[in-house]
């Protein structure tokens, strides 16, 4: 990732994504839930509580597209959000059974992840010339 482009392009996918997926579970959730054949939650505001963290992430997101370098220090909670996306999913998975939705997410958000860290890395200030 080494262009500003790619960078942009990056962070514009991530905004759709997580961005849509909120909006769907705010918008369509016990049709998400009921199409992949997961138990709802006991209460709709679980969902949509973390629906909403999602678009306000995706909206991060569009910033870091907007103006890369000047945003740089917002890629760490994107990192952050992923990390704990995959890390919950794939410990519960490891420890018993996950619906398969939740597992499409979380590769997704492990191919997000990684290249979140590589975007960061590219946009690493130059070092001052002596």
């Amino acid at each position: 990732m080494k262009s500003l482009l790619a960078v942009r392009i990056l962070y514009i996918l991530a905004a759709v994504y997580d961005g849509l997926l909120g909006l769907a579970f705010i918008l369509a959730g016990p049709q998400l839930y009921s199409f992949f054949g997961i138990t709802p939650p006991n209460h709709w505001g679980y969902a949509h509580f973390g629906a909403g963290i999602l678009v306000i992430f995706g909206w991060m997101f569009l910033s870091i597209a907007r103006r890369p370098l000047e945003n740089r220090n917002l890629i760490p909670y994107g990192i952050l959000l992923k990390i704990c996306y995959v890390a919950t999913v794939g410990w519960y998975w490891g420890h018993g059974d996950v619906p398969a939705m939740w597992k499409y997410f979380m590769g997704a958000d492990a191919v997000f992840m990684v290249l979140f860290f590589l975007s960061l890395s590219a946009l690493r200030p130059a070092a001052p010339a002596e």
